[in-house]
């Protein structure tokens, strides 16, 4: 098939993601899955099944903004999580879903949500200007039917003004931004404060 004109340089640029979400241990075996919207609305993705760090082009795919496949390889089951949340935020271009250890450990000590609250780094996140400022991350249930968890997610975002992340538990993250660079810092973001979270509880952290 004939990709959109920017659809090679996205792959290039999920693939320089995936090595480096890899260097921080945070995709291990084939987890995780990541994506960039094109200009034309179409959606680049990494295929199922996939090394994160060891991504090559043809590991990259096309899908359309319902996340049906465009050219014929097979995406993550959880792409719907991906295109809901481009869905649901006009001006985001990136969506990141790696499985880090401090994030899944996170989902393992609070229920239904997780309070960041006057940390420094909390600035990194777009709107926030002060250390004195409050981030709620909501944690999901795990679930194998993508569509129920992705209407769940869909339904939490509708009722409130601000969210930069989710976590499902025992799974992994969900984080996004107007740009790769931008969804990459919020990642490492969010793995210093959970890092912090946990040590506060008395937990080791990664």
């Amino acid at each position: 098939m004939t990709y959109p004109t920017d659809f090679y340089d996205a792959a290039q640029q999920l693939i320089a993601a995936g090595r480096f979400i890899d260097s921080k241990a945070w995709v291990p075996a084939t987890s995780g899955n990541f994506s960039l919207r094109l200009a034309d609305g179409t959606i680049a993705i990494t295929v199922s099944g996939k090394h994160k760090g060891r991504l090559q082009t043809s590991d990259i795919m096309l899908i359309d903004a319902e996340g049906r496949s465009l050219d014929g390889k097979k995406p993550s089951a959880e792409t719907l999580l991906h295109t809901s949340l481009y869905q649901h935020f006009p001006d985001i271009h990136a969506v990141l879903h790696p499985h880090p250890l401090n994030s899944v450990l996170i989902s393992k000590c609070y229920q239904q949500r997780c309070i960041l609250e006057n940390y420094e780094l909390l600035k990194a996140f777009p709107g926030i200007q002060t250390h004195e400022s409050q981030l709620i991350v909501p944690i999901f249930a795990n679930d194998q039917n993508i569509a129920r968890l992705a209407n769940l997610v869909n339904s939490y975002l509708a009722s409130v003004e601000v969210c930069h992340g989710y976590i499902i538990e025992g799974h992994g993250l969900y984080a996004w931004g107007q740009t790769l660079n931008d969804a990459l810092r919020h990642l490492e973001a969010f793995d210093f404060l959970f890092a912090c979270e946990l040590q506060l509880k008395g937990m080791k952290p990664l």
